[in-house]
């Protein structure tokens, strides 16, 4: 049985010790017994769930769907629609940031490639950035 300390469970799982606090406030790690000096002590489980908690933080999951998606671990044999269903929801929001994202590109290279690089009362930078009407295209990122 592994008994290590906030400290060992940081190293082990890149996670810092603040943000495995949060993790245990926010519900996410279950608060873990203490040593008669009160330091927290953790096991493999605790591992493999901040290993699991990082990697969906990494690919951008919110923490209510990774609340969700941990609560499904619990319950290896259902049905994995639920967890299905999450990625799905999360690759249309990554899709609509990508275009998102490719519009601004297009838009700060043409504000770039329009600058005469001359004096800043002739900047077609600041006269873009001061009149969004001169836009081309809707790149507001959400």
């Amino acid at each position: 049985m592994m008994d290590i300390s906030i400290g060992e469970l940081s190293r082990r799982t890149g996670v810092k010790v603040a943000t495995i606090r949060y993790y245990e406030q926010a519900g996410l790690v279950s608060a873990p017994p203490r040593s008669e000096g009160g330091q927290r002590r953790y096991d493999a489980a605790a591992v493999r769930q901040l290993n699991f908690i990082r990697h969906a933080r990494e690919l951008g999951f919110e923490l209510a769907d990774v609340r969700e998606l941990l609560a499904m671990t619990a319950r290896p044999q259902s049905s994995c629609h639920a967890a299905d269903s999450i990625a799905r929801k999360h690759l249309e929001e990554v899709e609509r940031r990508i275009e998102s994202l490719t519009a601004l590109r297009a838009e700060l290279a043409r504000m770039v490639a329009e600058c005469g690089h001359g004096q800043v009362c002739d900047c077609r930078v600041i006269e873009v950035l001061a009149d969004h009407g001169l836009c081309r295209s809707d790149h507001h990122t959400h």
